[in-house]
């Protein structure tokens, strides 16, 4: 059994973690439970509204994370491309230099997706706008900033999956340089 972490605050990132590993569905109580090392009725003392109370705190942390660190920054910085060069380096230390898979991607690709489907697609285009943002005060046409912002976010997502398939975690720092040179060049 792992060791027991005290209070709710503390089990979101276990719990991340768990939903990651195993997504939504193959993340049973009993594997939460082995991992978090409370029982059954502690989990639901934290979390009365069971596995998707658990799965919708662990959203609200990411959501937190990437708003204060990411989207906040890109669209209030007064230098934007020093922005994008933060969100960037950002991006590769939230993601572990591509051996941590995005959560919210994993959501979005299971079963789960229709009970998370507005808060998935809010991640998503807030990253997108936030980037769209920056992009635009750093001198891009509306337009273009858009589509080089949503070209960016799904390349960071498809470069998360390819690291991952290709056991090459510096895959994905790679692919963040190329990003970055096509949002910046």
């Amino acid at each position: 059994m792992a060791p027991r972490p005290a209070g709710r605050a503390a089990l979101i990132p276990i719990l991340g973690e768990v939903f990651r590993e195993h997504g939504y569905e193959g993340a049973s109580l009993a594997v939460i439970g082995a991992r978090t090392g409370l029982g059954k009725g502690s989990l639901y003392h934290a979390f009365p509204g069971g596995k998707e109370e658990m799965a919708s705190a662990v959203l609200a942390e990411i959501e937190a994370w990437f708003e204060d660190n990411l989207y906040r920054p890109l669209r209030e910085d007064p230098d934007p491309r020093a922005a994008i060069r933060a969100s960037l380096a950002a991006t590769e230390t939230y993601f572990r230099s591509g051996r941590r898979v995005c959560l919210v991607g994993v959501f979005a690709l299971g079963e789960v997706r229709d009970r998370f489907g507005e808060r998935i697609a809010r991640y998503f285009a807030g990253w997108r706008d936030a980037l769209t943002d920056a992009l635009a005060r750093a001198g891009r046409p509306p337009g273009e900033a858009r589509d080089l912002a949503e070209e960016a976010v799904a390349a960071i997502q498809g470069a998360l999956v390819a690291a991952r398939a290709f056991d090459e975690p510096a895959m994905f720092g790679r692919s963040l340089r190329r990003i970055e040179a096509r949002l910046l060049g």
